[in-house]
């Protein structure tokens, strides 16, 4: 079996060489409608499981950060924020972006697989786009459920982003995708920087062969939370290039509280 060390290794040498281009794809939300649509979304989900609170501000932690976009807005909403990333690059970025609010964020290099923190540390986990190229994505939910108050929020919102390389019904999808945008004169946003090597990766990571959310729903299950998804979460957040770009891959969100 290949070491997690290597998949581990090879993601962060990835992402410190894609920083600056997907930072620009965040500055790109943050300066458009996208970034109210997150945030509307991600306050309705934090006052949905946890209103009213008046003991101080929500303690949030942002798995994955990258260059920053949910802890930008989860530190707009008030919220107490830590956000983490396996890449130093990406964290750099992060801060840049954050502005005056990179005071107020407590930007940490940490394994989302291996978190530092203490049993019971935050009122909720978030994340976006990121569980799915981990070596071992239960140990990933294992240790955010542990570090989740009792009656604590998890967030997840991910897709099945890579089923193509491994279904040819999903390469279809996936292929006319590439045509509608182009027909529609949208930029592509599946052609990134070595693009090949996120496929390689992905290749060798479990969750881009397993069907999701209900992989999710039943991990979160072992762990004695209370799950559930919204398959239609893309409809909230997507912009109309998204829409078009992803349309055989739309977004999904995995909600789930952890026992009282």
């Amino acid at each position: 079996m290949e070491s997690r060390h290597t998949i581990i290794s090879e993601n962060r040498t990835y992402w410190t060489g894609r920083a600056s281009g997907y930072s620009e794809v965040n500055r790109a939300e943050l300066a458009t409608g996208q970034r109210q649509k997150w945030s509307r979304c991600l306050h309705e989900e934090l006052s949905r499981q946890i209103p009213g609170r008046s003991s101080g501000p929500l303690r949030v932690l942002d798995v994955g950060t990258g260059p920053g976009f949910f802890a930008i807005l989860l530190c707009e909403l008030g919220c107490d924020v830590t956000a983490i990333d396996l890449t130093p690059a990406m964290l750099e970025e992060a801060k840049k972006n954050a502005g005056e609010l990179a005071g107020r964020i407590r930007f940490m290099e940490m394994n989302a697989e291996a978190l530092e923190f203490e049993n019971a540390s935050f009122d909720a986990v978030i994340n976006r786009n990121m569980i799915w190229n981990l070596p071992h994505p239960e140990k990933a939910y294992s240790e955010w459920v542990r570090v989740l108050r009792p009656g604590g929020l998890l967030l997840n919102f991910d897709a099945n982003w890579y089923a193509y390389l491994f279904d040819d019904e999903a390469r279809a999808a996936y292929c006319q995708d590439r045509i509608n945008s182009a027909e529609r004169g949208v930029g592509d946003q599946n052609i990134g920087e070595n693009f090949d090597v996120m496929e390689d990766i992905a290749r060798r990571v479990p969750l881009s062969r397993i069907r999701r959310p209900e992989w999710d729903l039943a991990a979160l299950d072992s762990l004695g939370l209370s799950a559930e998804a919204d398959r239609q979460v893309w409809e909230r957040v997507w912009s109309e290039e998204e829409k078009l770009n992803f349309a055989s891959t739309p977004l999904f969100m995995v909600r789930a509280v952890k026992a009282q």
